[in-house]
């Protein structure tokens, strides 16, 4: 009889956050007699073969596939290798089908800002609340997606554990090079509205040094990159403001290394990953004082209104022209990145799937 079931249908071969989530916390789970419901095999697990179509690779056409295939082949999946529960690392699950569930949260910005016409609004209305409904219980990345999951969807608080992530301490680590002749400021993320982009560009026309440069590094987006850039050229800043496009994962240390600071004044985060790299690369963070943020960088970061231009102005200022403050961020971040690892994001879930096995 087969204990776990482990959904893995996201997974694909260039990670977002949510499969790069999977494939870090798997390794952990191999105590409890887990199968991989899988496209890629795994010498490590059982394996069952699941189709590779229905990723975010695949975008609208996947996500749908994989709803079809959730609710109507995974139960069948379940029943067949006799599974007692099933762990998806994100919120989907068959519905009404008699399927034991766990399921991960990672944030509900789509209902938090929803955006007309865009599929997940009714995914993240209609659907989730349904599945998390039903699950035994819901694991979730930060007290702050908890909140959110209880405002929202009215579901009680005793049926969730905030889980907080982590980080690959092997690649994001303060190296030993010489900064940029080019000093620069940097963001790293989307460009999604909420990541208040627009604010930070306004912001950053009031720093009183010419010599320092803002680099944007993310994916353009065809939506939200053309309004950003034509602000650029309204305040003048074409020649200081960089958009880097999407960086590989292998490049990231290294320009989070040469950055005076990462300044990330998100509206809302389930969790916000590229603060917790930064400070692991000891480089010095400006973010949010809302939503998941404080929980992951509590006093190793200063932390500001991000609604509130002149505040993110003054923030930027001080951590250009302060040495010692950057130097401070600098060893607190270090510091408190080492209180987040895979393995103990691993354990903490392990004990949740344990108590519903």
């Amino acid at each position: 009889m087969n204990q776990l079931l482990i959904n893995l249908s996201i997974l694909f071969a260039q990670p977002t956050g949510i499969s790069n989530y999977a494939s870090n916390l798997v390794p952990y789970l191999k105590s409890l007699n887990s199968t991989l419901l899988t496209a890629q095999n795994n010498p490590e697990f059982d394996c069952y073969s699941i189709p590779d179509n229905l990723t975010p690779a695949q975008g609208t056409k996947g996500h749908f596939r994989r709803l079809v295939w959730t609710q109507f082949d995974l139960p069948k999946i379940y029943q067949k290798l006799r599974s007692r529960l099933l762990f998806s690392p994100v919120p989907e699950a068959p519905l009404y089908a008699n399927c034991r569930s766990v399921v991960m949260v990672h944030d509900l910005i789509p209902v938090r800002f929803p955006k007309r016409f865009s599929p997940l609004t009714p995914y993240f209305r209609n659907y989730i609340p349904q599945v998390l409904q039903q699950a035994e219980h819901i694991i979730c990345n930060s007290k702050a997606t908890a909140r959110d999951i209880t405002d929202f969807y009215k579901i009680s608080s005793n049926k969730i554990t905030p889980i907080l992530l982590a980080y690959d301490a092997n690649h994001f680590k303060k190296l030993n090079i010489k900064d940029r002749e080019t000093p620069y400021l940097l963001y790293l993320g989307r460009q999604d509205p909420y990541k208040n982009l627009h604010r930070l560009i306004e912001a950053f026309a009031k720093i009183s040094r010419d010599d320092i440069q803002l680099w944007l590094a993310g994916s353009p987006d065809k939506r939200y990159t053309p309004p950003l850039q034509r602000q650029v050229e309204e305040l003048g800043l074409r020649d200081r403001v960089k958009f880097l496009d999407y960086v590989p994962y292998q490049q990231l240390p290294i320009l989070l290394n040469q950055a005076l600071a990462l300044v990330f004044p998100s509206l809302w985060e389930g969790f916000g990953l590229p603060v917790l790299e930064a400070m692991a690369c000891g480089t010095p963070v400006i973010t949010s004082n809302l939503s998941s943020l404080p929980e992951v960088a509590q006093d190793a970061a200063i932390l500001i209104d991000p609604y509130n231009v002149k505040e993110l102005t003054a923030a930027m200022q001080a951590a250009i022209d302060d040495e010692k403050l950057r130097s401070r961020l600098s060893t607190i971040g270090l510091e408190r990145s080492r209180q987040f690892s895979w393995e103990k994001t691993g354990q903490a879930t392990v004990e949740v799937l344990q108590r519903h096995l």
